[in-house]
């Protein structure tokens, strides 16, 4: 399965707090060395337009084509970014986005479909979003919609190890990523 990544750039937007050593992120960027860190200046405080700025300019580095793995506050970033850019990213996975409603960025969103193929993978009960409200956005993004369950803010404390149904959404999102640069 590895070699699904040998022709794609891969990045992992973290959000708030970054990612620990247990976050999934983490634990596949040690699976995937060549996975990508986009990394923040300030991660306790949450600032749409200098964290999108990152993922700007860390998604200019390389021209390759380019997937974003993003959680949490690191999603609102990612998805800010691709909406105003979306050249050389093939898509993006996002994972239990923080409510834009909570943060007050929400007007600095997209209201429309992304420019990218994206899946929203939500939790049932994500303190930072509803599920109902997760489904709202990814309709509006055109974002295919996962409902993982019970997961929490599928973080460190959801104990999720490896993650392996999140590594089965994004080799299916390489997978269907790869398809179209073959087909181009």
């Amino acid at each position: 399965m590895a070699g699904t990544f040998e022709q794609l750039r891969v990045l992992i937007a973290p959000g708030l707090h970054n990612s620990g050593p247990d976050h999934w992120q983490s634990r596949w960027q040690r699976l995937f060395p060549a996975f990508e860190w986009v990394q923040q200046d300030d991660w306790e405080t949450p600032d749409l337009p200098r964290w999108s700025a990152r993922v700007d300019a860390v998604r200019q580095r390389d021209p390759r084509p380019t997937l974003i793995v993003a959680h949490s506050f690191g999603a609102l970033a990612t998805v800010h970014s691709v909406a105003r850019d979306p050249d050389g990213v093939l898509g993006v996975l996002l994972v239990a986005p923080a409510d834009p409603d909570k943060f007050k960025v929400a007007a600095l969103l997209p209201q429309q479909a992304l420019p990218v193929p994206s899946i929203m993978v939500g939790s049932t009960n994500d303190p930072w979003m509803a599920a109902p409200r997760a489904e709202l956005w990814a309709r509006r993004w055109h974002s295919r919609f996962i409902n993982g369950g019970a997961l929490g803010h599928i973080n460190a404390e959801s104990g999720l190890g490896d993650w392996p149904e999140g590594l089965e959404t994004l080799y299916f999102l390489a997978r269907q990523a790869h398809n179209s640069v073959l087909s181009a």
